[in-house]
């Protein structure tokens, strides 16, 4: 699969600093391209980097609870390409985090962060997906009901940012573009994991996610990018969901679940993120990790979406397209 922008891109996000989630994220998207050497390597680093309690790719002393689960699946698919020990013993001892030692509220929902009694709609990408791929379907779908029940807002039909366990109030109420983005994408990836035996819980997975999916389309600007605030015109204005509500889409419609009618949103939303990849190979105006996630600018994560939705869309156009 090469593309000079897509080439571009890529080489810019393995020259990153990457902290867990990315670390993670970049590894999902060299799998999904089908690159099994670079998805290997970042796989080994995330082991190498693996801390007592089990938490992978960790550099110094982030309080990230699920962020490290996002390489779960990579390093599955490593032990399986290599057969390494490491590999497999580097999955057991995350999925033993993830399942048993994660801090968690009484119902059992793992937390975002070390100390915070805090449910965060990035945890629906980080921890759920990692569950699915290592067979555990059950504890998958209940940590997506469990952030679906803390975080969706009936009234828009849309994902708040954060929920606070203990008050029992938001912490962040904002419908944030990228934490929907993040729920979508996930839930198009369990989807496809779900075995024929659990299709009740995939059918409630596809209903969800296409109506994040329609309801997030609504606040679509003309130029097919999203205010940070979903429904607030006086954020600024970012390009991550475009990228993970685009890459939905694809996936959505390559499996069947989803109604080709939502493909020309999709090639509208990539060819506008095409436009924000400068010579670098840098996709500029995501929501940037140096402010906090409030100013745009680029980061790792969003070299990534970059990768994942390309190889979406090179699916959906080898398997559907006519």
């Amino acid at each position: 699969m090469q593309n000079p922008i897509l080439e571009q891109v890529k080489h810019m996000a393995l020259a990153m600093q990457r902290a867990p989630w990315e670390q993670g994220n970049l590894a999902q998207a060299c799998l999904e391209l089908g690159d099994e050497r670079t998805t290997i390597l970042l796989a080994k680093e995330a082991q190498l980097r693996q801390t007592a309690d089990g938490r992978a790719a960790i550099i110094g002393q982030p309080p990230t609870v699920t962020d490290p689960c996002a390489v779960g699946e990579a390093l599955i698919y490593a032990y399986e390409k290599t057969g390494d020990a490491a590999f497999k013993k580097a999955y057991e001892r995350l999925l033993h985090w993830a399942l048993v030692e994660a801090p968690r509220d009484a119902n059992g929902i793992v937390y975002h962060l070390l100390g915070k009694p805090e449910l965060w709609a990035d945890s629906m990408y980080m921890l759920p997906p990692f569950l699915a791929a290592a067979g555990e379907y059950d504890a998958a779908l209940k940590q997506l009901d469990g952030y679906w029940e803390a975080l969706f807002v009936k009234e828009i039909g849309l994902l708040a940012h954060i929920w606070d366990t203990e008050r029992q109030v938001f912490s962040r109420g904002v419908i944030w573009a990228e934490g929907n983005g993040w729920a979508i994408a996930a839930m198009a990836q369990i989807i496809d994991q779900l075995p024929e035996e659990y299709a009740p819980h995939q059918q409630r997975l596809i209903a969800r996610t296409t109506q994040l999916i329609g309801n997030s389309l609504k606040y679509m600007r003309d130029d097919y990018f999203f205010h940070d605030a979903m429904d607030d015109p006086t954020t600024v204005v970012e390009n991550g969901l475009s990228q993970l509500l685009a890459y939905g889409i694809y996936r959505g419609v390559t499996s069947g679940w989803l109604a080709s009618t939502y493909i020309p949103a999709a090639e509208a939303m990539f060819l506008a993120v095409q436009s924000k990849v400068d010579d670098y190979g840098l996709v500029q105006d995501v929501c940037s990790a140096k402010s906090d996630f409030v100013i745009p600018g680029p980061n790792a994560e969003g070299q990534a979406w970059f990768i994942m939705l390309w190889a979406a869309r090179a699916r959906y156009q080898s398997r559907c397209a006519r």
